[in-house]
């Protein structure tokens, strides 16, 4: 199954019409890292956020349901400037298109979230591309910065029980 998925993947990425298309339109949004263009889900590549169940603490200490907030900030922040133009460069295993994306007055989608401490640059498929942004919203102390949270491949890991690949 899992080389199936693969084959999958590589037949699409190798397609002339792969990369060269961008999806454009109304984004609505799925969770933090995830949005869905007329029916086609997109992953924003090389950023992880919360999960919708994950809870961070604040510097105060109390809980809160980290994943839910930063879906509402992506909310917010794609309607100030519609549309939503991502430009895929891979398919994950869940068969979700990967992308850059970008809102209508050309700010960076997949940034925005690390540098407000919604979602964290995920060097092992960014290379690093949001470490400025990281380190930003670290030092700023925004979102989950302020507090204290489990890296969101970390959370994934230990509720599915399985060892952390992240």
């Amino acid at each position: 199954m899992k080389l199936g998925l693969v084959a999958v993947a590589l037949a699409l990425i190798s397609s002339p019409a792969f990369g060269t298309e961008t999806i454009t339109g109304r984004a609505s949004v799925v969770d933090g890292d995830t949005i869905d263009i007329s029916g086609t889900r997109i992953r924003f590549n090389g950023i992880d956020a919360p999960e919708s169940w994950q809870k961070c603490r604040r510097a105060d200490g109390t809980e809160y349901r980290c994943g839910t907030a930063a879906a509402f900030a992506l909310d917010d922040f794609l309607a100030a400037s519609r549309s939503t133009r991502c430009e895929p460069v891979d398919v994950d295993r869940y068969h979700r298109i990967v992308a850059d994306c970008f809102r209508a007055d050309g700010k960076n989608v997949n940034a925005w979230p690390v540098r407000t401490g919604n979602a964290v640059d995920w060097v092992r498929y960014s290379h690093g591309a949001f470490a400025g942004e990281q380190t930003a919203a670290k030092v700023d102390k925004m979102g989950i910065w302020a507090g204290a949270f489990d890296l969101p491949c970390h959370a994934r890991a230990r509720r599915a029980r399985h060892p952390t690949a992240c």
